[in-house]
This record gives structure tokens, sequence and C-alpha cells, in this order.
């Protein structure tokens, strides 16, 4: 199995590629290997760094299916920057992904509030109804059953670019302006365009596409970051494709 790399060190902070298959830290149900353990291995003084010992330094997370560009910090002053950085939604982050089916928009904005599910680990997106029925006695079962959800809901908004489009795929490049646990994934999903290899969000007939596309992981890359760092340097930093993800696009996918 592939480990994290590198891709830039400072004594405040360091940027890695975290590889699909990694969990970024542990909890109930976890299982495989987890990148806060690589990071206690390789970098045991950020153990003290934040205020959670299960992710010490940890300031973002990325799914364990999918694979690209983490910033983890190095010291609580760096830990805090960052967190705060984040939380204000001053950091660029741009992803590509490969989705199911051809999406006709060449861009488009995914905007369906975001909540937890009443069992298992999904989020689920919820549709849009009239907001000028305010009135829960003016809605039928349905939509009062959506207000009652959206009350505990959480915007969020997802904005796309088509790249290429291929017979069975559309690939798409994704910037998210919230941070929401899965959010990409749950919105292609409400979009009608599920994420090629999305074992979670996915539709029977994307189910049986997944199995025989044999790809074993999500088609998602945190592909590029864009911050101010502590220092007051601009940095921007973007990966390639990794080497299964680029072999399927030319191959499979067309």
């Amino acid at each position: 199995m592939l480990e994290p790399k590198i891709i830039w060190e400072t004594n405040d902070y360091l940027v890695l590629n975290k590889p699909a298959g990694w969990t970024v830290h542990g909890g109930a149900g976890i299982s495989g290997p987890l990148l806060t353990d690589w990071l206690h291995k390789h970098y045991p003084s950020i153990n003290d760094v934040g205020d959670n010992s299960l992710r010490p330094g940890i300031v973002h997370r990325l799914d364990k299916e999918a694979s690209g560009l983490m910033v983890v910090a190095k010291t609580n002053t760096a830990w805090q920057y960052f967190k705060e950085l984040f939380k204000s939604r001053q950091v660029g982050k741009t992803y590509w992904a490969l989705v199911h089916g051809q999406i006709a928009k060449d861009e488009g904005v995914l905007n369906f509030p975001i909540k937890r599910a009443s069992s298992g680990h999904r989020m689920v997106a919820l549709p849009f109804i009239d907001q000028s029925l305010t009135e829960k006695k003016n809605l039928n079962n349905r939509d009062r059953g959506l207000v009652k959800a959206r009350e505990k809901a959480k915007n969020a908004l997802t904005k796309f670019n088509v790249l290429k489009r291929f017979i069975n795929y559309t690939l798409v490049e994704v910037k998210i302006k919230t941070g929401r646990t899965h959010q990409i994934r749950v919105h292609f999903f409400a979009y009608g365009h599920p994420l090629l290899g999305d074992q979670l969000y996915t539709t029977k007939k994307t189910k049986v596409k997944n199995e025989k596309a044999k790809l074993e992981r999500i088609f998602l890359i945190a592909k590029s970051l864009k911050f101010k760092d502590p220092a007051g340097d601009d940095k921007i930093f973007e990966i390639d494709l990794p080497a299964d993800l680029e072999s399927f696009l030319n191959g499979s996918a067309k």
C-alpha cells in the first residue's frame, strides 16, 4: 500500500498527499492504516499539537476512500492559525471527481442543505421546497417533513466545471465553499451523478457499474490547495492524478 508523501514542509506545518485507503484519524469502527499513526511514527513532536489526542495536528479531513492534499500543523500556534483559516473559508480547495453519466451543463452550483441520516454513517442532501410556504399547516405531509428535517440541516455549496465527458462518465473540477461531511459525494448523488467507486452514495445501477469498473476506491482527489501560510506567504500546491485514476481515464473510461 502507498504511504503518505510529503509535498512541502516548514517548521510550522507540512503539506502531504494522503493515499486512498488511509483514514485520517481513529474512532469507533475504524479499520485500516491511520494517517495519525504515520505522523506519530515520523513526526512524534506533533502528538502534543491540537486539542484532541486522537487527531494531533489535524486541521481538516479527507475521506478514507479519497486521496490528495492535506495540511498538518506541527505546532499549536500553527494549528490554531490553520483552524481559523479553514473555519473562515480562506483556504482554496480544488478537487477532481469522475461521476457516473454525462452532465449536460458545462458548469453548475449544487446547494442542497445537508444533514446526518437518522441511522448509519450517511449524510442526506435535502431537496428544496417553496420558501413562501412558511406555515407548516399549509404544507402537505411530505413538505412538512422536509421543513422539520431542514431545521437540522446545514447549508452546503459545491461548484463544478466539466473538464471532459466520456461515454458513461463526466470528469469534473469541484470547489466547495463549505466543508460538510461527504459534501461532494452526497451532493453529486443528490444531483443524479454519483461518484465512480462510491459504495455509500450509489444506486443499484451505479453499484453494478462500480463493481465492473474494479477501481477499488472513489474517483475523488483533493488536487490543489491555496492559502496564506503563518509566515504570510501565499502558497499554492497541486498534484497529478495518481496512477490508478490516470490509467482508468486513459482506458476503461473511454
